[in-house]
């Protein structure tokens, strides 16, 4: 990790979100996949997984058998864990939902009710590779499932024996996923976003993923509803000189052993923080598992940015704005309400975010790239619609005729007002 000394806060932290921006070049690959699936379908999604995943496959679709021998690879205390990340994060998604029912606006002649209505369909994107994600299942397929979607979908690359990993089928199957299929990267995006010969098209696609992924759900975007950008994953921790080093360093460890593109850093005002952060990480990450992906990832995207002050570096945090921010530091509380652009905020020595990707009852499925500043985690929000129904008194109407005739006549656009005028003059 490098240390940077930061003079413009904000000024440096939009640098080195540019520098983790998607490439055009990516851009373009991703679209000729994309493009290629759209007009080939199913044997486009299987050429390009034997050629990303090596595995050529006989079908996409994950069948009944194969989920019913899924329960016989994993333990009873993972089978126990899964359920339990379910239980805590549909009891946090229910209470959201709760707040919105029965939202009724009366006034003057004119009734709004605000009804809530599930999205007809979604397709999960659960990411693979050199990991596996039975948690993310649950992220996506959990709020899906309180919001009443009617039918859910997961996609997932397969291992090299053209299997998905048990414990991801087996979270599928507890939190409610209706049709699993082995497709992944930007062929697996396309395949949901515009259909082929065996997958339906889904209403909106939810899910984090790498920057093949991320390019893809931003291109899928003009065709298909996303959630947002996610991906690859995030973390910076804003710590002080009560901060525990050792703390910092394993937190930053434990986010960056996801894949060598992840991004974590460290803002703090102390320079003696840095400097042991800095030596803590070198010398844990020589002996731990997944050496090679943290070494990778925090050599080529990992800083420490070190500011003159705490006031700069919540500023450095604000236009960061990144996926996770963790906060180590006296009055923690004080300093989490002066930060407006994080996609998931952690407060504490025993918030770290790891504990966050699985049981806390919080989504990890979060905003990345910068995406902070506008949103935050997926939840039951993403999966519903806020219908608007109508209901209009001659009386109500009566109440807007004049307002109506201005502004029709403002814009330009007077047969408005005349379709307000005929049912005033009946």
């Amino acid at each position: 990790m490098r240390i940077i000394q930061v003079a413009e806060p904000a000024i440096e932290a939009a640098r080195l979100r540019k520098a983790s921006a998607i490439p055009d070049s990516l851009l373009e690959d991703t679209k000729s996949i994309m493009k290629s699936v759209a007009e080939y379908g199913d044997s486009a999604v299987i050429d390009y997984t034997a050629k990303f995943d090596g595995i050529r496959l006989d079908s996409l679709r994950v069948s009944a058998q194969e989920v019913k021998q899924a329960y016989s690879q994993v333990t009873k205390e993972q089978v126990k864990a899964v359920k339990l990340m379910k239980d805590r994060l549909a009891k946090s998604e229910l209470a959201v939902l709760k707040r919105l029912k029965g939202i009724t606006i009366s006034s003057n002649g004119v009734k709004i009710e605000r009804t809530i209505k599930p999205v007809a369909s979604v397709g999960c994107y659960i990411p693979g590779g050199k990991a596996r994600y039975p948690s993310t299942v649950a992220m996506c397929a959990v709020p899906a499932k309180v919001a009443g979607v009617k039918r859910i979908v997961a996609i997932s690359p397969p291992r090299k024996d053209g299997t998905i990993d048990p414990l991801t089928l087996v979270a599928a199957d507890i939190c409610g996923v209706d049709e699993f299929y082995k497709a992944g990267g930007a062929q697996g995006i396309a395949a949901i976003a515009y259909g082929t010969q065996s997958i339906k098209q889904v209403s909106k696609i939810v899910g984090p993923g790498g920057m093949f992924v991320t390019a893809a759900k931003l291109i899928a975007s003009s065709n298909t509803s996303t959630d947002m950008v996610a991906g690859p994953t995030e973390l910076l921790i804003y710590a002080d000189s009560t901060a525990d080093p050792r703390l910092v360093a394993v937190d930053l460890i434990s986010q960056s052993e996801h894949s060598i593109d992840t991004v974590c850093g460290l803002v703090t005002a102390s320079e003696k923080l840095a400097a042991e952060v800095q030596s803590q990480v070198q010398s844990i990450a020589k002996n731990i598992t997944r050496s090679d992906i943290v070494i990778k990832s925090l050599e080529e995207n990992g800083f420490v940015a070190v500011c003159k002050n705490d006031k700069a570096c919540i500023e450095f945090v604000n236009e960061f704005a990144p996926e996770h921010l963790e906060i180590i530091c006296k009055n923690a509380d004080s300093v989490a309400k002066k930060v407006d652009s994080a996609g998931l905020v952690l407060i504490g020595k025993y918030a770290p975010s790891s504990a966050s990707d699985y049981c806390l009852g919080s989504n990890h499925v979060l905003p990345t790239l910068g995406f902070g500043k506008s949103r935050a985690s997926l939840s039951v929000l993403d999966f519903v619609k806020l219908v608007n129904k109508v209901n209009v008194t001659k009386a109500g109407l009566t109440q807007v005729d004049r307002a109506t005739r201005e502004m029709a006549s403002a814009e330009g656009l007077l047969n408005h007002y005349e379709a307000v005028k005929a049912r005033m003059d009946e």
